[in-house]
């Protein structure tokens, strides 16, 4: 894939069988953002330890986030950085307003309503235990973000099966190629 491409993992990481792991060693080129604390996310703390890891890059990188990470995306769209992305590839975005979120997400609220200054798609399942899917449609929308959804999936995920996840390389891939060069 000729994009360059930066991994945003949410809360707690990616384990070892999660797909953005999985292309993570397929593509050694392509970095994950590092946090000082995973488990405990700070929203300004995650804001500047992605825009320093955009910073990095030689260029204006994809960002494929997950979870925790479609919504620090956000954040960090509407943080007035400098820096620009080159798009988003934001797969089951959680929703941090939901009572059912699994720690205590105020950082991360509200939800980002507005458009995304760069191109972007959302993949969503239609059960996911941290967004329902009419949140997902409703983020989609208001970033102007184009929707994917693909059926019952859970948190897409490898606890829901999504090791290599060789369809959502396939999306990757030609969204890539999509992109304005």
């Amino acid at each position: 894939m000729k994009c360059d491409i930066l991994i945003v993992s949410g809360l707690w990481n990616s384990g070892p069988e999660h797909w953005q792991t999985h292309w993570e060693r397929k593509y050694p080129a392509w970095t994950r953002v590092a946090h000082r604390d995973w488990n405990a996310p700070d929203r300004d703390e995650w804001v500047a330890e992605l825009d320093a890891a955009i910073a990095a890059c030689q260029g204006r990188p994809i960002l494929v986030a997950h979870s925790l990470g479609c919504m620090l995306v956000a954040q960090w769209a509407r943080s007035g950085s400098p820096l620009k992305a080159a798009g988003a590839f934001l797969v089951a975005p959680s929703d941090t307003e939901a009572d059912s979120y699994p720690i205590d997400a105020n950082d991360f609220r509200p939800v980002p309503l507005e458009p995304l200054p760069f191109p972007s798609i959302v993949v969503a399942s239609g059960n996911d235990d941290y967004a329902r899917i009419e949140r997902a449609r409703a983020f989609a929308q208001a970033w102007g973000s184009k929707l994917v959804e693909i059926g019952d999936a859970g948190h897409i995920n490898a606890d829901s099966g999504y090791g290599p996840w060789p369809e959502g390389e396939a999306m990757l891939e030609a969204f890539c190629r999509d992109l304005d060069p």
